[in-house]
């Protein structure tokens, strides 16, 4: 989910001082459709898209899909969100709002967040809980999301030259249904991005993400994406 891209958006709007709505879409490709450490794929390539609208206030809205795996043929996800972002003066930010997650070719697997999110210089430090969810079982890493589950991260992201930044995550994914029947899948996981701007050609992001045992893989995943933001 691409959620923190629609937060830096609404920053930038924020940090101009643009005085208009705007309207975006965009458009992204991956190796391997990793989310808090875990593939969405079946470790398979994903293509993805949405559209974005921002205003001067620090309101925004947005809807974004990709396909996904499972590991029984897949399907498709579909976010729909909505938020409030902006920056003070003494350059702390904030961002509060809430995800719905729609999986029509799996049932019972819809489910929504809220979420909160402060960020200063580099780094930004956030919290979704989920507050609905249709999963009601504990059979595995990706049908586990019950009202309560939260998860927890922090980030970091520099330019190191012109064009080219490096950034990281780490996060904790806290499943309230640990304990029952013997499962445990609350996890750790960590990622590391490197990121290039190739100006009118997109971006392009080198990943390395690592997450526990718990989360059902134990594999370190290395994933190459791309996406691109039309205005």
């Amino acid at each position: 989910m691409k959620l923190n891209k629609v937060a830096m958006v609404v920053g930038a709007l924020m940090i101009s001082g643009s005085v208009a709505a705007e309207i975006s879409a965009n458009i992204g490709a991956t190796s391997n459709y990793v989310w808090r450490g875990v593939t969405q794929t079946d470790n398979g390539a994903a293509v993805s898209g949405g559209l974005d609208y921002a205003h001067d206030s620090g309101f925004y809205a947005g809807t974004w899909a990709s396909n996904v795996d499972f590991g029984d043929g897949g399907g498709a996800e579909v976010d729909l969100y909505g938020g409030f972002g902006n920056k003070l003066d003494n350059g702390l930010g904030y961002d509060v709002g809430v995800t719905y997650y729609a999986y029509p070719n799996y049932d019972d697997s819809n489910f929504s967040e809220i979420y909160g999110s402060l960020s200063y210089k580099y780094f930004t430090a956030g919290i979704n809980y989920t507050v609905w969810s249709q999963v009601d079982d504990t059979k595995g890493v990706n049908e586990t999301f019950i009202e309560g589950d939260t998860y927890y991260y922090l980030s970091g992201s520099y330019e190191i030259k012109p064009t080219w930044t490096l950034g990281g995550t780490v996060g904790y994914y806290d499943f309230k249904d640990d304990g029952k029947e013997g499962i445990d899948t609350s996890y750790s996981f960590a990622q590391l991005d490197v990121g290039k701007s190739a100006g009118d050609f997109g971006d392009f992001t080198f990943s390395v993400s690592k997450a526990g045992k718990e989360s059902g893989s134990n594999d370190t995943l290395v994933f190459v994406s791309w996406a691109k933001t039309f205005e």
